[in-house]
């Protein structure tokens, strides 16, 4: 695994959310599901001050938002309150689509995307793993196209074929509970089918991430050590 994957696994762990199935890649860049930084941030105890609107028009809303976590209960800043801010951005058809007749919910996805960016901060995941709100900015390379709540509803997966194969695969990784289990699911014909058809990076990703897994389970074996005669 990655040195910036296992910094956002270990921190994921932390909370009781699996790096599979909340985490994948859009060119290159990791990217989390808004309603996973939303589940770690009530476990976290994360807290925000009132919103501040600083634009508010009809189709254009930028919102500042101050989020509080408490600090730990051990070490030299034990008891240190934590406090982050950031800005949250929405503007139709510059930053956030409106497909069709729908209304455009400005502020709710500015107010989102400022508390994403808030609670990456408090959990020191900024700059290693952004949220799914901007996943689009990476994919498209121009500011985030996001489809509006409904679409997002309709359309909950952002998966495209490949990183969905990927997160499937990764999970089944997860599953297998011994180092027979994983080399035969490597091997096996279908999962063969599966990686040949990612791109080079992402395959190679997967077999590190396999790698990782049988390192996990103890391989390789340990040799008998030699008794002096």
């Amino acid at each position: 695994m990655r040195t910036a994957d296992k910094q956002i696994a270990d921190i994921l762990v932390r909370y009781g959310e699996p790096f599979g199935g909340n985490v994948w890649r859009v060119q290159g860049t990791a990217v989390i599901y808004h309603r996973t930084l939303e589940r770690i941030a009530a476990q976290a105890g994360i807290t925000f001050d009132p919103p501040t609107l600083v634009r508010a028009e009809r189709d254009e809303a930028v919102i500042l938002v101050t989020g509080r976590m408490a600090g730990t209960k051990t070490g030299t800043k034990a008891g240190t309150e934590r406090v982050e801010w950031s800005i949250g951005e929405a503007l139709v058809n510059v930053n956030y689509r409106v497909s069709g007749r729908q209304a455009g919910y400005v502020y709710a996805m500015a107010e989102k995307r400022a508390k994403d960016r808030v609670i990456l901060k408090l959990l020191e995941l900024h700059g290693l793993v952004y949220s799914e709100e901007e996943a689009d900015e990476f994919r498209q390379g121009h500011p985030a196209a996001i489809e509006a709540v409904d679409d997002a509803f309709a359309n909950p997966d952002p998966f495209d074929a490949v990183t969905e194969a990927e997160a499937d695969l990764k999970r089944r990784i997860d599953a297998q509970d011994s180092i027979d289990a994983v080399t035969d699911l490597m091997l096996d014909a279908e999962t063969q089918q599966v990686l040949a058809g990612m791109p080079p990076g992402t395959r190679d990703e997967v077999r590190d991430y396999a790698r990782a897994r049988l390192v996990a389970l103890g391989w390789p074996p340990k040799k008998p050590s030699r008794r002096a005669a």
